[in-house]
């Protein structure tokens, strides 16, 4: 159970950065965690991965599609075809995406499953 206070944070409080208050946890939930050392260290390799603008970017591209060309990202990200090649090798890499060739072109696309774990480790279980 969440809930928030009702006195406004002072200007500079932790949380309230971009002008969002963070929920406060009721007395009643005692904080755990379900997640294993192997969980935890692969789900903190998909944070990283998703720690750089360019490689949200391109999460987001992809999750508004069912895929995307590789040869799409580049001008989207406004990155150098290279560049985007390495972001999108670093999302492949801790499989969050899957690739499909076809001829000389490379299709994108994002792994759910990936997605969902991300999500169940960040979910309010109390």
């Amino acid at each position: 159970m969440s809930t928030t206070t009702d006195t406004p944070a002072p200007t500079g409080s932790p949380g309230t950065e971009h002008g969002a208050e963070l929920p406060v946890m009721a007395a009643c939930c005692t904080p755990t965690t379900s997640v294993s050392d192997t969980a935890a260290t692969e789900l903190a390799r998909m944070f990283k991965a998703l720690g750089d603008p360019a490689r949200v970017k391109i999460m987001s591209m992809l999750l508004n599609a069912d895929e995307v060309c590789a040869c799409d990202f580049s001008a989207s990200i406004e990155k150098t075809a290279a560049t985007t090649s390495h972001h999108l090798k670093l999302l492949r890499d801790v499989g969050l995406v899957a690739t499909e060739k076809r001829g000389t072109w490379v299709f994108y696309r994002v792994v759910p499953e990936r997605l969902a774990a991300v999500r169940d480790a960040l979910a309010f279980t109390c």
